[in-house]
């Protein structure tokens, strides 16, 4: 099965205007994005799809392939959805533009799950709740799955909700959702010609439009996700640990003498 990574990229940001072509470390946080990708070994292509002039001509600074897309997409899905068509593609891994340190290896993963399930119609990622993870937080999605590790929802309520504990119980118990992303072509086309459904209004989760559409999304759980980038108190953070990765890899080995 043929994989290409498709990288929905929007210039607006609420919180973090023009973040993608944010470049304290003298690369586009764009790019970092792109290159981490093209260091995946099941995808053959990987590219970026935009609305932005900014940031194809940026894309084309860095060599990346860029489609021009609709304005008017309500989500990075949509916009890869358009470009879909035009893709020779059996998969396709969905990857936000503001995940500079994602691992390769998740996205091995998650293009993995569908070429090993057949009864699967998409797939994403779960990881385990650190220490100061609260199930609570609205803002931290959580996953539950059935015995074959197909999601039975997800929501940003906890999930299971501890009868025993009056609500949220230990945090190993929960199983935090990982946005990434692989869908059949056929799958993602047919997603796009869906209106959004009633619990993902709801919830305002884009996946629960395939659950609740019938489609069955498989899960695999993975160690250490990458943090996206949502405001510039994150990208500053990001920006220290390339800096100091930076340094840890031009800094020669200290050689005990014999």
């Amino acid at each position: 099965m043929r994989v290409v990574v498709v990288i929905p990229a929007r210039y607006a940001s609420s919180r973090f205007p023009g973040k993608l072509l944010a470049r304290e470390t003298g690369k586009y946080l764009l790019q970092h994005v792109y290159e981490q990708a093209c260091q995946a070994s099941l995808p053959k292509e990987v590219l970026v799809a935009t609305d932005d002039d900014r940031i194809v001509r940026a894309c084309r600074e860095f060599n990346a392939p860029v489609r021009m897309t609709r304005p008017d997409h309500s989500c990075g899905t949509d916009r890869i959805a358009e470009v879909a068509p035009e893709l020779d593609a059996d998969i396709i891994v969905n990857l936000q533009g503001d995940e500079p340190e994602i691992d390769p290896h998740h996205l091995d993963c998650v293009a993995g799950l569908l070429q090993d399930d057949p009864q699967a119609d998409l797939a994403t990622l779960a990881g385990p709740f650190g220490p100061d993870d609260d199930p609570n937080d609205p803002n931290l999605v959580k996953v539950v799955t059935d015995r074959q590790r197909h999601a039975l929802y997800f929501s940003r309520w906890p999930i299971p909700y501890d009868r025993d504990a009056g609500g949220a119980g230990q945090c190993k118990r929960y199983r935090k959702h990982i946005g990434l992303y692989a869908y059949r072509r056929e799958t993602l086309l047919q997603l796009s010609r869906h209106l959004p459904t009633p619990l993902e209004q709801a919830e305002k989760l884009e996946q629960l439009r395939a659950l609740e559409n019938g489609l069955v999304i498989a899960v695999a759980e993975v160690q250490h996700p990458a943090v996206g980038i949502d405001t510039a108190v994150q990208y500053d953070d990001f920006v220290k640990r390339y800096r100091r990765r930076s340094i840890d890899v031009l800094q020669p080995k200290n050689v005990l003498e014999k």
